[in-house]
């Protein structure tokens, strides 16, 4: 039996996060060819490693998400390498968080680069083809608290807002050539980073998810499964919420 997305070419960027690593693993598992990007060599090296043991090879191309120029080329690669890119999720994201009035220049500037710019730069080299082609997925991983705020995250908060603003705008120009563009909001999810924070701060936040528990990488990862797949193509500048009941709207 054929699977699903057999064949189809994803770029996943920030895919050697915790929460990039289950959407590699999870297109690979439905037939993708999956790519990801990466700065620090040392660091890919070692994800690449680890991605081998468990039967995963995840070619790496080297790109900084916040510099266009750095994005052009790598999907110029990509395309050359592994073949044109049919499934685009933009994943990857810094946090820079402090209270508004300490918050520097640098933190706004440096969140909203990496994690709305990066938007713009990685999704403007490929969208093209997926217009020419006919078919096309653009999934942006989004956040809760972009849609409804967080204290000492008013850069974080923005972009990841922004990033839906984008998603409604450009699905309306692509529509009609057969490429959605969707955004994805999950809410607090157990990676390593989040695991990290101290217990009683854990607690706390799980108290306020209704169901009782934090996400995990994998739910995140089937959403992306679907929001790729044929049977999501009347899905379309939407936002899908998964946290947990945590924010209802």
């Amino acid at each position: 039996m054929a699977k699903k997305l057999e064949g189809k070419v994803a770029l996943v960027t920030g895919g050697a996060g915790g929460i990039g690593t289950a959407i590699c693993k999870r297109l690979v598992d439905a037939g993708c060819r999956v790519v990801t990007n990466y700065r620090n060599e040392e660091k890919a090296a070692k994800w690449r490693e680890t991605m081998k043991g468990q039967g995963y090879e995840i070619p790496m191309f080297k790109a900084d998400v916040g510099d266009y120029k750095e994005c052009e080329a790598m999907v110029a690669q990509i395309e050359k390498e592994i073949g044109p890119i049919d499934i685009l999720v933009n994943n990857a994201g810094v946090t820079r968080d402090s209270s508004f009035r300490k918050m520097t220049h640098e933190q706004w500037d440096t969140v909203i680069t990496s994690n709305l710019d990066s938007i713009f730069n990685v999704t403007h080299p490929v969208i093209e083809g997926m217009t020419n082609r006919g078919w096309g997925r653009v999934i942006n991983i989004s956040s809760v608290n972009g849609q409804k705020g967080q204290f000492g995250q008013a850069n974080y908060s923005a972009a990841k807002a922004g990033m839906h603003g984008f998603t409604m705008a450009v699905a309306q120009e692509v529509a009609r050539k057969g490429v959605t563009v969707n955004t994805l909001s999950p809410g607090y999810i157990g990676t390593e980073m989040v695991k990290a924070v101290p217990t009683e701060i854990l607690n706390k936040i799980v108290a306020q998810i209704p169901v009782g528990r934090l996400g995990t990488p994998e739910e995140v990862a089937y959403c992306v499964e679907f929001l790729a797949s044929d049977e999501a193509g009347f899905i379309t500048g939407a936002e899908l919420s998964m946290n947990g009941g945590q924010h209802m709207y």
